[in-house]
């Protein structure tokens, strides 16, 4: 099949669609994803072409949601689970991280639980509050869950494959304000194992470091240091858990510098273990310390100031730049 270029949501879309007609075992469950389609029609038409024993609207509650679908995995089904907003998993919080996460361990490998759960997550679509968090730190200090985070069409369309047929949870960030970005999107040809870090954007001057919806932001901040004659690299994480620190050291190594961005706050991110970890792994090939760029260690405010809020073009570039000051 030639390649095909699709928005980020639909490239989810036809990935669940891929896995449900693959595997009959494979259920998709959530508030409002039947008829409705999801919020953001991200499971539209599923319903209707899978019936509702597949495709299950439940009630508003993601402790029972997840719950239920621990309950699934444990009787052989592949649940993958939405949860409608970012700000809404907390109340299913205790059974991911005591549960579902630990599930495998406590059964001393003899169980397994293949579930995956779909979390919309970040800001820049003016919504309100509990609507626009990045909370994946959380979720990659418990040990038991993989997380992971596409940037493009095409990574989702695979990334989505491979979480559904791991053995282990995982739990799946959706950047929504890329929903509609567009890509082209190969069905034939898996790019790289699921906690693969991909270089994006060679350079040799510094490094940036991102994943989700801050890997567009990069490779504009690239584009325009460019333009000014320096040269970035750009790496896109993919998974937070795992991390790829191979590749993070290697660029590093090369460039000299790194600066790692998220949207999360930068208090206690995912920025801060990989500075940590590279600073121990490359210390002697750092021409600077290595910087991060996020949100501020704040509630996240109301959407007239989300771009105050946010890491945007200047406050990269400004990180590039005092990276180079050294």
């Amino acid at each position: 099949m030639a390649a095909e270029k699709l928005a980020l949501a639909k490239a989810i879309t036809e990935s669940l669609r891929t896995a449900m007609e693959n595997d009959p075992k494979v259920i998709v469950m959530g508030e409002d994803v039947g008829k409705l389609g999801g919020v953001f029609r991200v499971t539209d038409g599923l319903q209707k072409d899978f019936g509702e024993r597949r495709v299950i609207d439940t009630p508003l509650a993601e402790s029972g949601i997840v719950g239920t679908a621990i309950g699934l995995a444990l009787r052989g089904y592949r649940p993958v689970v939405e949860i409608q907003f970012d700000g809404f998993v907390f109340p299913a919080y205790d059974q991911i991280v005591t549960q579902l996460a630990k599930m495998h361990a406590r059964a001393l490998g003899k169980i397994k639980l293949p579930v995956v759960v779909r979390i919309p997550y970040g800001g820049g679509i003016g919504a309100v509050e509990h609507h626009s968090e990045s909370p994946e730190a959380l979720f990659a200090h418990v040990a038991g869950l993989k997380v992971v985070s596409p940037s493009n069409a095409s990574d989702a369309y695979w990334m989505m494959q491979q979480a559904i047929q791991s053995d282990d949870p995982v739990i799946f960030f959706e950047p929504k304000r890329r929903y509609w970005d567009r890509a082209e999107v190969e069905r034939e040809s898996i790019p790289g194992p699921l906690h693969e870090a991909r270089v994006v954007r060679e350079g040799t001057d510094v490094s940036l470091v991102a994943y989700g919806p801050m890997v567009k932001t990069c490779l504009e901040a690239a584009e325009a240091a460019a333009a000014e004659g320096k040269s970035v690299e750009v790496v896109d994480l993919r998974s937070m858990s795992p991390i790829d620190f191979d590749t993070v050291q290697a660029t590093t190594e090369k460039t000299g510098r790194l600066v790692v961005v998220h949207e999360a706050p930068v208090f206690l991110g995912t920025g801060a273990e990989i500075a940590a970890r590279i600073t121990e792994r490359s210390f002697y090939h750092l021409e600077a310390p290595v910087l991060r760029v996020g949100g501020y260690h704040v509630p996240y405010p109301p959407a007239r100031l989300e771009d105050e809020y946010l890491p945007g073009l200047d406050r990269v570039l400004d990180a590039v730049d005092r990276s180079l000051a050294y």
